[in-house]
């Protein structure tokens, strides 16, 4: 899916979500909002997860929760494209803890005339296991905040894979805070620094990532439009890519998430795609 079709999708959505929030009264709450936060415990407020750095589970997730999620996504490297595939799983075990595990992918293809040793390997980058608690659910307030942490165990290129099998370590302690405003506005705070150790070198790289998404979300429904804002510090540079984004519910169990990448510096890639499938299997709950 190109970047055209996705803004395209993206304007109709915004048009539409106009058009329904016409016809809806200002004072009543979004029917999902009461799916999610009433007569349940403990309590849970309803908040937009943003589509390409995703959570660990939801804010103030609840014990039995799950979600399968399967990515897709292309990036203009100037030079040649890189894919990225990633297949996760969620679930909570107890109330307001989230855990996953990811496995990420990344696929090369050059363009015509680029020499293939300048094309990097595919590779699975890593392991990845996050977990993440919720420690503070405020309903009055409709505030939710959140800390984790992700391991990515990184592995090798397939060209020399299992030598070694594991070449470095990144720790990635986060901080989430996430309000929603009245019934249909939600913003998100999503921070923490990235520190990779290479085992080879035994050298340390530390970058730090201040995510901020704002996002709408149409009453009743779970669909949603946005945007994110992807920046990472490094060496005291900022990059920063934007992300505009929409989700669209297609079944009671099932989503799809479209996000465009837009960089703010072009100097190392181009514009960006990237889809998200994501399925919430049935749970009971207590």
């Amino acid at each position: 899916m190109n970047i055209r079709t996705i803004m395209m999708l993206i304007a109709i959505l915004a048009s539409t979500t106009y058009s329904f929030a016409q016809k809806t009264n200002p004072e009543k709450d979004s029917l999902y909002i009461q799916q999610v936060e009433e007569h349940k415990e403990p309590h849970k407020v309803l908040h937009a997860e943003p589509l390409y750095i995703d959570l660990i589970r939801d804010l103030g997730a609840r014990k039995g929760e799950r979600e399968w999620n399967v990515g897709l996504g292309l990036t203009d490297k100037l030079s040649f494209d890189t894919y990225e595939a990633l297949v996760e799983y969620e679930w909570a075990p107890i109330n307001r803890l989230g855990l996953e595990v990811e496995l990420p992918f990344t696929f090369h293809s050059g363009m015509k005339g680029t020499p293939k040793d300048s094309i990097p390997s595919n590779k699975l980058n890593s392991l990845k296991l996050a977990a993440q608690w919720s420690f503070f659910v405020n309903e009055k307030s409709a505030t939710s905040m959140a800390l984790g942490y992700i391991n990515e165990f990184e592995l090798s290129d397939f060209r020399g894979f299992g030598n070694p099998l594991i070449k470095g370590n990144v720790y990635n302690p986060f901080f989430v805070v996430a309000k929603r405003w009245g019934n249909n506005f939600h913003s998100l705070i999503y921070t923490g620094p990235m520190i990779e150790q290479n085992f080879n070198t035994k050298k340390f790289h530390t970058t730090f990532d201040i995510n901020t998404s704002f996002h709408y979300m149409i009453s009743g429904t779970r669909n949603f439009i946005g945007t994110e804002f992807n920046k990472t510090v490094d060496d005291r540079r900022l990059d920063m890519t934007i992300r505009p984004q929409m989700r669209l519910g297609i079944a009671d169990d099932l989503m799809i998430g479209i996000v465009a990448g837009i960089p703010v510096s072009r100097e190392n890639e181009r514009l960006s795609s990237f889809i998200r499938l994501i399925w919430e299997p049935k749970h009971k709950h207590k």
